[in-house]
């Protein structure tokens, strides 16, 4: 205590002091990802330059280190995935800066955040073994680091991790320092090229995280394989299937009513669903002509959009004769599918072995020539899901077609007018043709669009760039959120996602609208676990979609996770409720299959998974 200050003097400053204190310091709410400041960063040397350059890498990481303590101390962000993303990056930056306690701080909050178990219990688990290994002072590190990762992977539950562990492994197979590079070098030096080195916080961030995995993850991939594979051998239980004693199979003759499913989507081989087709009667098949004067040439069975919008007859994406490669693309493509939803099976194993051997500049084509097949195969896998074990479906094409390119197109307001058109149009046509469910297992993000435009160094300043991709982004947004709408007959089924994200925060769409006749799907395994790839924030329900067996183009079948295969079972379900019962309202569809669900808990979120037997009894007693 000062002398000459009283007791009370001391407390009234205190009390200003606080009070003071938390009016400066009183934090920005952000309500969306679209809330939060845009950071740049400027490098003068090649990407690859960087990544090589212990300074150089080390220099980059404090300027983002910086923004992003800043940002947290200024911005209230409410978002879990959010703050775990920022948590993951300064604990990234913390082993690059070799402040191992300050990455143990972050791994803990981003954990604490987690509420996927097998996610919480295997978050930085390698990373931690490093830091035990440092710790340790072993003069081996190698023996010590696996010692250490040894002893934190043997203590977790098999029946929850095991997805996660095999993902695990299967990225250790594959990761090497030429695909990381050859990467680097085809996704972000061509932006670099063009913006002279300047880059946002994401490229930022994406070249420091593939910093730190070249020092610390790339040197120890044998280990990382060693000690997982060893796991699981030990481990050799594999989960039950629940789903197939849930799943309903209507008959020829039960006396049902066909009912129209649209699937908006890639395309459709309709030689595989012949006598399940929906028939425009008043259309010529084959001669280029539009007979009903609808606004579409030969749509017998559906109708189709080019990459810019352009209106084409072909309902299956053209890819050629692709008969001589047709297994091998399907691997691949299976392969690489998986992948991206961090499962673990053959055909994964494959690609990651492929993918390990490549040389830096074969990573690009390699990559994109998959994405094409996966492009033209994508619907048809979708809608066999969708007609499973229905005869009285009538499947509707409606074909969209998505770029294949790791450097996106440029997004412009001319073509985010042209789709807006489009889409009100397509919507139209399902209103006019009686279609009453349409299953959409696919979206977009504001975030996305942003990122394209970087990509192609176009909108100007950051802040320029913000405001013209909101303003595309608004554009595609306000003609699907309406013309869903105004289709108020008809129930949409969407997927979630499979960011392991929020999509309320991060605006995706169309699985974020809150809209009576659209359902958000969440993906579970064979278990009905949560997938460590289903985005959540908004889902209405979850169902299977973990290795969903379905056609694809030439009438093979083959096995595809995601939530684009979550999202036609519950399509399915809803055809099947409207085949026996047509004159079901929407409303009652919906309350039908969510009455039916059984409800189990992730951390504070509830996971509904859908039991077709449960909802069809349902429907039995209205």
């Amino acid at each position: 205590m000062r002398p000459g200050m009283s007791k009370w003097m001391i407390l009234l400053m205190a009390a200003v002091f606080l009070t003071a204190g938390s009016s400066f310091a009183e934090k920005i709410k952000i309500e969306k990802a679209d809330d939060l400041p845009r950071h740049t960063y400027k490098i003068e040397i090649k990407a690859l330059e960087l990544l090589e350059s212990d300074d150089a890498v080390l220099a980059l990481a404090a300027e983002v280190k910086k923004d992003m303590l800043s940002d947290l101390d200024k911005y209230d962000i409410p978002d879990k995935t959010t703050l775990k993303e920022f948590y993951g990056s300064l604990g990234a930056i913390a082993l690059l800066e070799k402040q191992y306690d300050e990455f143990l701080k972050y791994n803990a909050l981003m954990i604490d955040l987690e509420e996927k178990e097998a996610l919480k219990l295997t978050s930085g688990l390698f990373s931690r073994s490093i830091v035990a290994a440092v710790k340790s002072g072993d003069e081996d590190f190698a023996a010590a680091l696996k010692r250490e990762y040894a002893a934190r992977v043997n203590e977790l539950p098999y029946e929850v991790v095991q997805d996660e562990i095999k993902s695990d492994k299967g990225r250790a197979e594959m990761l090497t320092q030429n695909l990381l590079t050859g990467l680097i070098e085809s996704r972000v030096q061509p932006t670099l090229d063009q913006t002279d080195g300047e880059m946002s916080k994401d490229i930022a961030m994406r070249l420091l995280g593939t910093s730190q995995g070249l020092r610390n993850y790339i040197p120890y991939t044998s280990i990382v394989v060693e000690v997982l594979a060893a796991y699981l051998d030990a481990h050799q239980v594999e989960k039950e299937d629940i789903w197939a004693a849930r799943e309903v199979t209507l008959q020829e003759g039960d006396g049902g009513t066909p009912v129209v499913v649209t699937i908006w989507d890639s395309g459709l081989d309709t030689d595989i669903f012949t006598g399940h087709l929906w028939v425009n009667g008043e259309e010529v098949p084959g001669n280029g002509i539009d007979d009903d004067n609808n606004g579409y040439v030969d749509d017998v069975n559906g109708m189709a959009y080019t990459l810019h919008t352009d209106k084409t007859p072909e309902l299956l994406y053209p890819i050629g004769d692709i008969q001589a490669d047709r297994a091998k693309l399907q691997r691949q493509m299976k392969g690489l599918t998986d992948l991206t939803a961090n499962i673990d099976s053959e055909e994964s194993a494959e690609i990651k072995q492929k993918l390990g051997t490549l040389d830096r500049a074969a990573v690009q084509p390699f990559i994109e020539d998959i994405s094409v097949y996966g492009n033209y195969a994508h619907g048809t896998h979708v809608a066999g899901i969708a007609a499973r074990h229905n005869p009285h479906v009538r499947l509707m094409a409606s074909r969209l077609t998505f770029g294949h390119k790791l450097i996106p197109e440029c997004p412009t307001l001319e073509q985010a007018r042209k789709d807006s058109a489009a889409t009100l149009e397509t919507l139209a046509y399902f209103k006019k043709y009686g279609v009453r469910v349409v299953n959409m297992s696919w979206g977009g993000d504001l975030a996305s669009v942003e990122s394209a435009l970087e990509a192609n160094n176009a909108g100007g300043t950051p802040e320029e760039r913000k405001a013209l991709a909101r303003e595309i982004f608004e554009i595609g947004k306000q003609s699907l959120y309406q013309g869903i709408k105004d289709a108020s007959e008809i129930l949409f089924v969407t997927s979630a996602g499979n960011a392991d994200n929020d999509v309320t925060f991060d605006e995706f769409i169309p699985s974020t609208f809150d809209l009576p006749n659209i359902m958000s799907i969440g993906a579970v395994d064979q278990a009905g676990d949560e997938t460590g790839f289903t985005s959540f924030g908004k889902v209405d329900v979850y169902a299977n979609g973990f290795e969903v067996l379905s056609y694809v183009p030439g009438g093979d079948k083959m096995s595809l996770s995601g939530t684009s295969q979550a999202s036609p079972n519950v399509t399915n379900l809803a055809a099947k409720l409207l085949a026996v019962r047509p004159d079901l309202t929407v409303a009652q569809v919906r309350d039908l299959i969510e009455k039916g669900c059984d409800e189990k808990k992730a951390g504070e979120r509830s996971v509904k998974l859908i039991n077709p037997k449960k909802t069809m009894d349902l429907l039995s007693k209205l």
